[in-house]
């Protein structure tokens, strides 16, 4: 979309109303003139199409759970809007890697073919970076435009609106973002990241998975379907408990 945009048109009606202060503040405003100039003059990740993916699957109304990731991945193909995920068809990258091998061994649940997590996004669970955009392969390019301010204001409007939720919060980034969370009233649930640089100093044995659902359970709310399409063909499988 090479086209002049408005940022705040791109997020579905239901977030712009939930969060209509966010994105008529001046930070929001600043923000979208720079994502013009961006995707004018650089290639940026997700496509513009894809940006607000995790918006258009899961609607404030149907948020239970929020899985609070960084930046999108920055390698050509993989970033679509929702943290962690890539599309079908897409090696995964190391950190998602470690991710279904911790679904594994909370519960023993197989190894997806692909990699794409919409079937979470869709049962409630908020797959939300704090940065959504990054250019084309410059990790950490896009923080501190103006992305912050308005994923803030989604995890403190979540808590401040919504009845019970539960953050998962991997890494000291995510963490950082406790004290936007009235953890009297929310499940707040806080390891190590999944990267392969901290996953063995605490995400594995985590168990993150099963601990989202024993607490939905215990809330009277259905519980997450964590499984995903069952492995099948694919170059990621070979190894990846090795």
């Amino acid at each position: 979309m090479s086209a002049e945009f408005e940022l705040r048109s791109l997020l579905p009606e239901a977030w712009r109303e939930f969060l209509c202060d966010a994105v008529d503040a001046g930070s929001f405003r600043q923000l979208s003139s720079f994502l013009n100039a961006e995707y004018r003059e650089q290639t940026v990740f997700p496509p513009l199409d894809d940006l607000f993916t995790a918006f258009r699957l899961t609607p404030p109304d149907r948020v239970k759970t929020v899985i609070l990731g960084q930046d999108p991945y920055h390698d050509d193909g993989q970033a679509h809007g929702l943290a962690f995920s890539v599309r079908a068809g897409v090696r995964f990258p190391p950190s998602l890697r470690n991710i279904f091998k911790e679904l594994n061994a909370d519960l023993n649940l197989p190894v997806p073919k692909d990699g794409l997590l919409t079937p979470w996004a869709e049962q409630g669970v908020l797959l939300l970076n704090t940065v959504l955009t990054v250019r084309a392969h410059q990790p950490a390019s896009h923080q501190k435009h103006g992305w912050e301010p308005f994923t803030d204001a989604v995890i403190s409007e979540l808590s401040r609106k919504k009845g019970h939720l539960i953050y998962v919060l991997w890494g000291a980034p995510a963490q950082a973002k406790q004290p936007l969370i009235d953890a009297g009233k929310h499940t707040v649930i806080c390891s190590v990241h999944p990267s392969p640089l901290s996953a063995h100093r605490g995400f594995f044995g985590s168990r993150p998975f099963s601990a989202v659902n024993r607490d939905l359970a215990a809330h009277g709310m259905k519980p997450i379907d964590w499984n995903l399409t069952a492995a099948g063909p694919s170059d990621d499988l070979p190894g990846l408990f090795q």
